[in-house]
């Protein structure tokens, strides 16, 4: 079964949602015929690859929202990313444009696709890279636009330097990142995280790990519906409620 996932790195619920639905994958049955894939989507692909401001800042002087209502946005997210383990710090937040972190992404899933075509196993380099610049960006303040800091998270989840440079230089991705942008608009997508399960059933937005569970459950009975093999005239013995 399939599950497809479009988030921005630059979105505090596309992490709470990853946590969630992590917790939800974990102790579903059929896990490990589950893949998931991660697709990019920018919530604001109009800002610079460096903002000289704050978070609220940005917020406050680029989304017109009041600085108060954003202070009060920023606790209550980070009150819900601490329950699901996450330490959020929106006061060090480096506003940064999050093309090129999409671009690494794709980098990943492309060497976590040849290795499985050389039968080395399935690897989870993308999701790797996927949580690490979700964490730097969140909890550890560090600049998701920066090369140097791309080629650290690329370089700790597996990938060779050589590989991230040549990528990002020649920006051998982008034409995947924008295809993923095309392909949640054609879905209508308007906001993420979003969930697809089995290009069947779409779940929008950080929702409950139960949800998430339900959500399984559903997609994977639709594709792998139980077959009864036997028939009346066999005679097979059974029990039921008033006995056997």
């Amino acid at each position: 079964m399939n599950v497809d996932i479009w988030s921005d790195i630059a979105c505090p619920w596309c992490f709470i949602g990853k946590r969630r639905f992590e917790k939800a994958l974990a102790e579903f049955p059929h896990k490990d015929q589950v893949t998931v894939t991660w697709h990019s989507f920018q919530l604001d692909p109009s800002l610079p690859e460096h903002y000289d401001g704050t978070e609220l800042e940005y917020l406050s002087q680029r989304k017109g929202l009041q600085p108060a209502r954003v202070e009060q946005m920023f606790g209550h997210v980070a009150q819900v990313a601490a329950r699901e383990g996450l330490a959020y710090d929106f006061g060090k937040v480096v506003v940064a444009n999050s093309f090129a972190g999409h671009e690494l992404i794709h980098l990943a899933k492309a060497v976590d696709a040849a290795g499985a075509g050389t039968g080395a196993g399935p690897k989870n380099t993308a999701d790797g890279v996927k949580e690490a610049l979700l964490s730097a960006h969140f909890e550890k303040g560090q600049d998701i636009g920066s090369r140097e800091v791309l080629v650290e998270v690329g370089v700790a989840a597996g990938l060779a330097e050589a590989d991230i440079t040549e990528a990002l230089d020649a920006g051998t991705y982008r034409d995947a990142v924008h295809a993923d942008i095309r392909e949640a608009q054609s879905l209508g997508i308007q906001g993420v995280p979003f969930f697809v399960l089995d290009n069947k059933y779409g779940v929008s937005g950080a929702q409950p790990t139960e949800l998430f569970a339900q959500a399984l459950d559903t997609a994977w009975r639709e594709s792998n519906p139980l077959v009864m093999v036997g028939s009346e005239e066999l005679n097979g013995e059974a029990c039921g409620p008033e006995g056997c």
